[in-house]
């Protein structure tokens, strides 16, 4: 497919974008001081550099009332040097960039010294995800925040950032004045379409009283907040009307979801399961009743998609995050015709919007670099090539193996199976899980890009490194389940996960999962059995299912296992079996719990690293390095990573 319409310039306000790609704003962790920082930089700077055409840097807080510990601040002139110095460096690889202004208003999870902080926004209406209950703002301070955003868009425009996006989406301030359901005041900022607008209003008058006709201004709208209380695409399309009738915003970029309730954050960040391009068409609904430019955003993860979206009418622009996070060199891949090269994103949330939640900064499970632009992104070539024999063709051996032939080396990857790709193959098998095996395919391809000489079907032994004679050994030789040690493990109808997974086993009409793991295998083989038919019963050694996965992709499967109809069990710690039943200990507790009347008890449980190698390769003097599963099972994420470090340092 020609994408002659992704790579054809527009303008915003009055500076022209050479081509419709957006790097998205998103939370990266990277602040410091609440300031930008120099991995701030490396970042944005390497998206700059692999091609897009605008770049919208996260959320700076405009006013201390809506102060946020570790975001970025732009509530004083101490943000203006770091902020100059990130402008000129993605405006020297003739990208423009923008910045987003914030108020969080009630969304917010928030801690100052360990104690919950205050929050202000339009009423006190609870925030049902956050279990925040707000302080309603007065009136003096609602018109002093308005003129805190002018403040804050002039500091931008000081620092030579060349645009600004007001956050009006996700539930923030702007969003919660904009909705009738969640605006609650009777006041001038309450009530009636135009009093609920007055806000927004005041917010673009005053940037653009402040910074004139040069600074571009834009808002982050929801398309469709897809929340039970959310703004709809129809009232979107009333707003969007409107503000471009008032002749102050120069464009809209269009998100989804929520921060407020769970649905709708399942939307902010959509998992796989979500089809890729879902907003595009309620993106078109609105664009249709509007001249202004618009950007859309919501798993836009392929060139190929982005260019349907423009040729359909529905966006100007498209908005990319986790796509970039994966691929910095996205946009210049497509326009050099290597849409193959492409490392495509899978949705998985792990270690984007996943390392965010847990206090850790951006990354991505299928390219480490990302976030860590300072220390890796420069592997250079080695200056002595050796001969390197890679054991193992999970995510780890590939990694490694692509990573070291990258850096000059004559590399051997050996995988035991016909197959490449380790426990991927059964986790891509799983209900709409498809699209993880991607990460099969995207490092297939960095092995053939490489040059990296695969052989299947090949057991790694003693004899063969004495044929191979490779100078050192990478030993990523995996996990293997972990035989179960319970009473009545002999007599009871026990089958392990990954056998179900793979075709070696089935199960009777009446399942239970003892799931150890609290992570995808549990709720993916419970989906997996109730749509065949079973009555599935998921007993979890934790207080939820899923509770070691991302959040929006534990709810939304929790989600369709609820409508399934299958029982979740928390705090079941796994003890005994017979031909009939499975015996429980509360984990909290310590009673007993049976489930009765049970065909098939599936095994979710820890594997075991697998490593016959490492200390024969010690003795016969061989330089070897061990990493992923077969150190310590734990994710992808974690053993594509060590396979990438270890090969750095060949």
């Amino acid at each position: 497919m020609k994408l002659d319409r992704l790579f054809t310039p527009i303008r915003l306000g009055q500076h022209t974008i050479k081509n419709r790609v957006v790097f998205s704003p998103h939370a990266t962790g990277f602040a410091v001081d609440r300031r930008i920082s120099d991995q701030h930089c490396a970042y944005y700077g390497a998206r700059a550099k692999g091609g897009a055409g605008l770049i919208i840097s996260e959320q700076n807080t405009v006013h201390p009332a809506g102060s946020l510990p570790k975001w970025l601040s732009a509530e004083s002139d101490a943000c203006i040097p770091d902020l100059r110095k990130l402008a000129e460096l993605i405006q020297s690889h003739g990208c423009v960039h923008f910045a987003q202004l914030m108020f969080p208003g009630r969304v917010t999870q928030f801690r100052q010294d360990g104690l919950r902080l205050p929050f202000y926004a339009v009423c006190d209406l609870p925030d049902e995800r956050n279990r925040q209950v707000p302080r309603v703002m007065p009136i003096a301070l609602v018109k002093e925040v308005i003129s805190a955003f002018g403040d804050a868009a002039r500091r931008m425009q000081r620092a030579g950032v060349e645009g600004v996006e007001i956050v009006s989406a996700f539930s923030y301030l702007p969003s919660q004045f904009l909705n009738p359901r969640t605006n609650q005041r009777r006041d001038e900022f309450g009530g009636s379409f135009e009093n609920r607008l007055r806000f927004v209003r005041g917010v673009f008058a005053d940037i653009r009283e402040k910074c004139g006709d040069r600074l571009t201004i834009g808002a982050r709208l929801p398309a469709d907040e897809m929340d039970y209380d959310g703004l709809t695409t129809e009232e979107c399309i009333e707003i969007c009307v409107a503000l471009e009738r008032d002749g102050v915003a120069d464009y809209f970029n269009l998100g989804s979801g929520s921060d407020t309730a769970m649905t709708g954050w399942m939307a902010g960040v959509p998992p796989a399961p979500f089809e890729a391009g879902f907003l595009a068409g309620a993106a078109g609904r609105i664009k249709a009743r509007i001249k202004l430019p618009v950007i859309v955003a919501g798993r836009i993860n392929q060139p190929q998609i982005a260019e349907q979206i423009l040729a359909r009418g529905e966006a100007d622009l498209i908005g990319i995050a986790r796509g970039l996070i994966a691929d910095p060199e996205f946009v210049n891949k497509a326009y050099s015709g290597r849409v193959l090269d492409i490392r495509a994103c899978v949705g998985c949330n792990q270690a984007c919007i996943g390392h965010r939640e847990t206090g850790f900064h951006v990354s991505c499970i299928q390219y480490p670099e990302s976030g860590r632009e300072q220390r890796f992104s420069e592997k250079g070539k080695s200056e002595q090539p050796r001969r390197v024999l890679v054991v193992g063709g999970g995510p780890a051996g590939m990694k490694a193996a692509a990573t070291a032939a990258e850096r000059g080396h004559y590399v051997t990857l050996c995988e035991q199976t016909a197959q490449l790709g380790g426990q991927v193959k059964l986790a891509q098998l799983l209900p709409d899980r498809a699209e993880f095996g991607g990460i099969i395919t995207n490092l297939e391809r960095e092995l053939e890009t490489a040059q990296v000489r695969v052989r299947k079907n090949t057991r790694v032994t003693m004899e063969l490194i004495h044929v191979e004679q490779p100078d050192v050994v990478l030993v990523a030789s995996g996990s293997l389940p972990r035989p179960p040690t319970f009473d009545g493990a002999e007599e009871a109808p026990v089958v392990d996960a990954c056998d179900l997974l793979n075709g070696a086993a089935t199960t009777g009409t009446s399942v239970v999962i003892a799931d150890w793991r609290c992570d995808w295998i549990g709720l993916g083989v419970a989906e997996k059995l109730a749509r065949e038919g079973s009555h599935v019963r998921l007993a979890v050694m934790g207080a939820m299912a899923g509770e070691l996965i991302q959040s929006q992709v534990r709810d939304r499967w929790i989600g369709e296992l609820h409508k399934l109809g299958v029982e979740i069990i928390p705090y079941m710690r796994l003890y005994g079996a017979d031909s009939d039943n499975v015996y429980f200990q509360h984990i909290a507790s310590s009673e007993v719990v049976v489930c009765e009347a049970v065909d098939t008890l599936v095994l979710a449980f820890p594997h075991r690293s697998e490593d016959t190698l490492s200390e024969s390769l010690t003795v016969a003097g061989i330089e070897t390095s061990a990493f992923g599963d077969c150190i310590s099972p734990r994710t992808a994420e974690e053993a594509i990573y060590e396979g990438m470090l270890a090969a750095s340092k060949l």
